[in-house]
């Protein structure tokens, strides 16, 4: 079992000099999703996603020597530029958590400026950006003050390690192209406690369009971590455990392959999975809205009529990412500013695509 635990990395805050680091890390979009898990953020099934480009969180952490002599984490907290105190304290319990393998978390005044290129909590992976951007922060950090991780895998793996604790979901940003969380016999080294790089996938799919289709930018009634955990008396759990897992044998040929129509009917369907797991939980609950509705009838009525390998998903939310190859984009786009950006919050789309990961900022 990987345990990062280390009680060594302690500065000597008498020498200390201030510093700070900073991260743009992008969402990601889970095609076999991951919606259920157990223990310290462990997944019940493996899961696979395409790293975003433009749907981004950008993190910048500074820190200093602390000069009170409370034990405690001491934080500033700003989200675009101003005080947000529920975001705060949610930052400060994660960080409160990692102090046994940042122990010199507790020895630092910090002050964490964060931002997002797109609506949070409205399911579009906030968490997975977000976290995964501060996980790189910490890493640095550690890098910097103590020289532990200066090999790339290294820095990597430990990355992704730690943003799982935050968000699941986030391990996955790690990674540019195609990132795998979850233990599987389908791909090796595979864990459950850090995601791995996807690297087999066509050519096709390096370059994939993910048009995010903003039905609400509204914060969703029932959050990510809610959902999860109702997941452990929903009836139907069992059976999409072993479902997802025979989707991931597919999906992986499917990528291998450029297989666009298998690829795209699995995205669907497990985007269509996921909410159907939602509305089957007790109590249940709905996030698609009626615009989400409506724009999967167009989407489908536009691929039976062109035959072109447009499809959908969807995350925790009611929003829509629209999947295509970036070969018929001419084609796809001018449908999309007339047909679904009308049934968008305020006309407004994300026009995204595959990226490469993480950038130091």
């Amino acid at each position: 079992m990987l345990d990062y635990t280390n009680p060594n990395l302690l500065v000597d805050t008498a020498t200390l000099e201030a510093g700070s680091t900073a991260w743009r890390s992008p969402s990601n979009l889970a095609i076999v999703k991951y919606w259920g898990k157990h223990g310290v953020q462990l997944p019940r099934n493996p899961s696979i996603s395409f790293t975003l480009q433009s749907a981004f969180t950008e993190t910048l952490v500074e820190y200093a020597p602390k000069t009170s002599t409370e034990e405690g984490i001491e934080l500033e907290f700003l989200f675009h530029r101003e005080p947000n105190e529920a975001f705060r304290a949610k930052v400060l319990k994660y960080l409160e958590s990692l102090t046994d393998i940042f122990p010199f978390l507790r020895q630092l005044q910090l002050r964490v400026q964060s931002g997002n290129s797109f609506p949070h909590s409205a399911g579009i992976a906030s968490s997975a950006s977000s976290m995964s951007a501060l996980a790189l922060c910490l890493c640095t950090i550690e890098d910097t003050l103590f020289d532990t991780l200066g090999d790339d895998e290294a820095f990597e793996r430990k990355a992704s390690y730690i943003a799982r604790l935050g968000s699941g979901s986030a391990c996955r940003s790690i990674y540019g192209g195609l990132g795998l969380w979850g233990k599987t016999d389908l791909h090796e080294g595979s864990s459950d406690l850090y995601a791995v790089p996807f690297q087999e996938a066509h050519e096709i799919f390096q370059s994939y369009q993910d048009d995010i289709l903003i039905v609400s930018r509204g914060e969703k009634a029932v959050s990510s971590r809610a959902g999860h955990a109702l997941m452990e008396g929903n009836p139907y759990a069992p059976a999409r455990y072993q479902q997802a897992n025979a989707r991931m044998q597919s999906l992986l040929d499917a990528l291998r392959a450029g297989d666009l129509e298998t690829f795209g009917q699995i995205a669907e369907n497990e985007a269509l999975t996921l909410h159907a797991l939602m509305m089957a939980s007790n109590p249940s609950y709905m996030l698609m809205q009626p615009n989400t509705l409506e724009m999967i009838y167009r989407i489908r009525a536009y691929r039976a009529d062109t035959k072109h390998p447009v499809y959908f998903s969807l995350d925790a939310g009611p929003n829509i990412h629209l999947l295509y190859p970036q070969d018929i984009i001419h084609e796809v786009r001018p449908w999309v500013d007339a047909e679904l950006a009308p049934l968008c919050e305020e006309n407004a789309y994300l026009p995204d695509f595959v990226g490469e990961g993480p950038e130091e900022i």
